[in-house]
């Protein structure tokens, strides 16, 4: 059945000196995130505002974004960072009040922190044959001390740490990892791998098994050169904590999904897996089944390893054929499977609100990096000391 359709009226105030009388542009759930925005109109004087009406918006979630015509141009806070999206739950005719603080392009490009760096324009992938780019970021005093410290891999790197090389449904949003770590207690390196810019590609790299719709599955390829290619150089040139109780990977959707399986193979390599909305819907057969062979003929390979899992409770995904799928209910799933089964520790965040997007995996490394410090510290509190070999 058809959901109804309500008007929705849009109040925008302008509180931005700059770019008044330039045309407004509005991009939400109501067209689909499409990359063509709707112009409403021109941006008024400070102070002043203008109303727009959306005539049919479905009944439901609605997400707004202001722009001045493209991703680029986004509206921002004061401070020119990115937000998430407006968000409002339409039932019936409605009302909806947005604010012009700024305009993203009024703002270096670059959100970067000096402490990220690039490790490797194209870090060769030998299983993969391929060229990748690389960063790295290092602690705020990694040049002014001999320490060595513990490392955090990730996918997707090139949504971490800039809005420059962010892209998204919904424009660029990056998970602020460096700003994390640069306010931290304890310090650590992350290592970033970027994605290929071909999605469908990027999904043969990150799954480990086809499936209905994947006839070419690299994912124990790309795992093999992380663990045999990459870890091996940054463990070379870095000063870095080499043990599994020192070493991390993270990733998000598909990210999240490799992870998962990098655990389950590599539990001698990765002490922590941080798996941020896995995609387990794509391969949970599979899933269980190699789960079920790592871990019951395993012995005690796992035993020190934890596995910190994140999910938001309205990250609905549909497959083929309309059928919706609700990942919350599939990690939880996943995860209480797991509790008699896995020697190590587990940890499942969930996050009431939480939807599929960057915007949520901001608020989710932050709590992932404060259970990370935790981690790292006690190890401090045990008089455990690893040396680099």
């Amino acid at each position: 059945m058809s959901r109804k359709m309500h008007k929705i009226y849009v109040h925008i105030v302008n509180n931005c000196s700059s770019f008044i009388g330039a045309p407004l542009y509005l991009t939400g759930t109501f067209n689909n995130w499409s990359p063509d925005h709707l112009y409403v109109g021109e941006i008024p004087e400070i102070g002043e505002s203008i109303t727009v009406e959306l005539p049919e918006v479905q009944e439901g979630d609605l997400e707004l974004k202001m722009s001045r015509g493209s991703w680029g141009s986004l509206s921002t806070s004061g401070s020119g960072r990115l937000e998430g999206a407006h968000m409002t739950t339409v039932s019936a005719d409605s009302e909806v009040f947005l604010t012009i603080e700024s305009w993203r392009d009024l703002f270096p490009k670059s959100t970067a922190s000096k402490h990220v760096h690039v490790l490797a324009e194209d870090f060769y992938f030998p299983k993969l044959n391929v060229y990748k780019k690389v960063w790295i970021y290092l602690p705020q005093n990694y040049l002014k001390d001999d320490r060595h410290y513990p490392v955090i891999y990730m996918h997707d790197g090139q949504h971490l740490f800039d809005e420059a090389t962010s892209t998204g449904r919904a424009g660029p949003i990056e998970w602020m990892v460096d700003e994390t770590i640069d306010g931290a207690i304890t310090p650590s390196i992350v290592v970033a791998v970027a994605h290929d810019e071909d999605y469908e590609v990027r999904k043969e790299e990150y799954m480990v098994h086809v499936g209905e719709e994947l006839s070419t599955a690299k994912g124990w390829w790309y795992l093999d050169d992380l663990v045999h290619r990459l870890k091996p150089y940054v463990d070379r040139q870095y000063r870095t904590l080499m043990d599994p109780l020192n070493t991390a990977l993270v990733g998000s959707s598909l990210g999240g999904l490799v992870s998962i399986y990098a655990g389950l193979k590599y539990p001698e390599v990765f002490g922590v897996i941080g798996a941020f909305s896995p995609s387990i819907w794509m391969d949970e057969e599979n899933l269980y089944a190699y789960a079920s062979k790592e871990l019951f003929n395993g012995g005690d390979k796992h035993r020190d390893q934890e596995l910190y899992f994140y999910v938001g409770s309205r990250e609905i995904k549909r497959r083929i054929g309309a059928t919706e799928v609700n990942m919350g209910e599939d990690l939880t799933r996943y995860h209480l499977w797991l509790e008699p089964h896995f020697k190590g520790k587990l940890s499942l965040a969930i996050n009431s609100e939480g939807k599929h997007g960057a915007i949520y995996w901001q608020g989710a490394f932050r709590r992932f990096y404060t259970y990370w410090e935790n981690k790292i510290n006690s190890f401090k509190h045990k008089n455990i000391h690893y040396e680099c070999k």
